[in-house]
């Protein structure tokens, strides 16, 4: 069963609107982010980011968060 671009667009709107009525515009703008198209190594930017924390340096984060 093909999808026309009429029937594509409702079910855009018609999406944006229930996460808009149910998490609000902050919320649909954060989680729509989540979900675009990122740029770069991901994989490799974490390593480079990373590559210097020990344990510890996470065992502190970790209760820094509580």
């Amino acid at each position: 069963m093909a999808v026309t671009v009429r029937e594509l667009e409702k079910i855009r709107r018609e999406g944006l609107k229930a996460l808009k009525d149910k998490l609000g515009i902050e919320g649909m703008i954060k989680f729509i982010q989540m979900y675009s198209d990122g740029k770069g190594d991901y994989t490799e930017e974490r390593k480079e980011m990373l590559e210097n924390t020990t344990i510890e340096d996470f065992e502190k984060f970790l209760d820094s968060e509580k």
